[in-house]
């Protein structure tokens, strides 16, 4: 979950004017960043290996 103060910094580091889509874009994306990394700190993660070989499942 995202704390109020990154949020915050996102909007203070925003140009004077944007719209809503752009804040709503650059919050979710700092949303799944920090998803991500919560997920590597518990050690769920794939290796390449793994990754290339769910990825040639996909194709098929």
């Amino acid at each position: 979950m995202l704390t109020k103060n990154k949020v915050l910094e996102t909007i203070q580091q925003m140009p004077e004017e944007f719209s809503i889509d752009d804040l709503m874009e650059r919050v979710i994306i700092l949303e799944k960043v920090h998803t991500g990394l919560i997920q590597v700190k518990e050690g769920k993660t794939v290796s390449m290996e793994e990754a290339r070989k769910r990825f040639q499942k996909w194709q098929k």
